[in-house]
């Protein structure tokens, strides 16, 4: 949609309500037993499963590869009764020169390669290599791109600048899922979240997402908070659905369980499939197998046991 100044003016975002209703999603329910295992079996199929580091080597993208494949050993699915759900995450997410390597591994899979781009993780680079990254690895085969937004037009109030940036994101992007990270950790204020996530949208973003996972401070329930209630209101108004994804910092399966509660409360029982909700994440699989062990034998095995590649 064109930019539309008025919208971005007009947010305003009350911190301390904000806070109490993001602590308040842990705490009014529990999810337990064969519930538990359902929903965590769900948050497994919503992980981007995600390698970004700088001693990756074809070999660990291989398993982890495999690893999104066949997420959880078939003992533990088949004492589940879903063994013949063909379950595995949503996408495995890898830098630019490892795309080749992720596409033949996951022949046939139907799960997709997602690259980073545009200067990840700082994005500090032209605009014309950035559009440069996107095309490549658009060409090299992957079909989802996340991008990492200029924190500095944020942060200077340059609105028509974000807009204007993101759109030729998503026209470089092609057929491509268009993933806007915006660097929550680093954008100051609650209210910067909301018109940055509502700017991104407007630019023709298919998802926004919190972090890259390597600043300070990443994915919280408060910041998705503030980000799924633009979601909300930006569907109300053009009927579009943006999805959302959380990223960096989230381990831990109690974790996923508050993510999706949170989506399903705040958007409805379309957020929580991976068309529209992915986790960004590595060692939450682990755990959440660890978890779904524990459901079917009762005791609790070494995290080592459950490697995410």
């Amino acid at each position: 949609m064109p930019y539309d100044a008025d919208v971005v003016g007009r947010i305003r975002i009350n911190r301390s309500a904000v806070e109490r209703r993001a602590a308040s999603i842990g705490s009014r329910r529990s999810i337990k037993q064969q519930h538990q295992a359902a929903w965590l079996l769900k948050a497994l199929t919503c992980i981007d499963l995600t390698t970004l580091a700088g001693d990756d080597t074809p070999g660990r993208v291989r398993r982890l590869c495999q690893k999104a494949r066949r997420p959880v050993r078939g003992g533990i699915l088949q004492a589940l009764g879903v063994a013949d759900l063909g379950i595995h995450v949503a996408a495995v997410c890898v830098y630019h020169n490892f795309i080749g390597i992720a596409l033949a591994e996951l022949a046939n899979s139907g799960i997709p390669v997602a690259a980073v781009s545009t200067g990840f993780p700082a994005g500090q680079i032209s605009q014309d290599l950035k559009l440069a990254q996107i095309r490549e690895s658009v060409g090299a085969g992957a079909s989802e791109i996340d991008i990492v937004i200029s924190r500095a037009k944020v942060l200077t109030g340059d609105w028509r600048g974000l807009y204007d940036e993101v759109k030729a994101f998503r026209e470089a992007c092609g057929d491509a899922h268009l993933k806007t990270i915006l660097a929550t950790g680093e954008l100051a204020t609650l209210a910067n979240v909301a018109r940055a996530s509502w700017v991104c949208m407007m630019a023709g973003a298919d998802f926004i997402k919190t972090s890259t996972g390597k600043e300070t401070v990443n994915a919280t329930l408060p910041f998705s908070l503030v980000m799924a209630r633009a979601i909300r209101e930006y569907w109300e108004l053009t009927g579009f659905r943006v999805g959302y994804k959380p990223a960096g910092g989230i381990s831990k399966a109690r974790d996923a369980l508050n993510y999706l509660v949170l989506m399903k409360e705040e958007l409805g029982r379309p957020w929580l499939e991976p068309e529209l909700f992915r986790f960004g994440a590595s060692s939450l699989l682990g755990d959440i197998e660890r978890q779904l062990e524990h459901h079917v034998t009762g005791s609790y095995s070494a995290q080592f046991r459950h490697p995410a590649g």
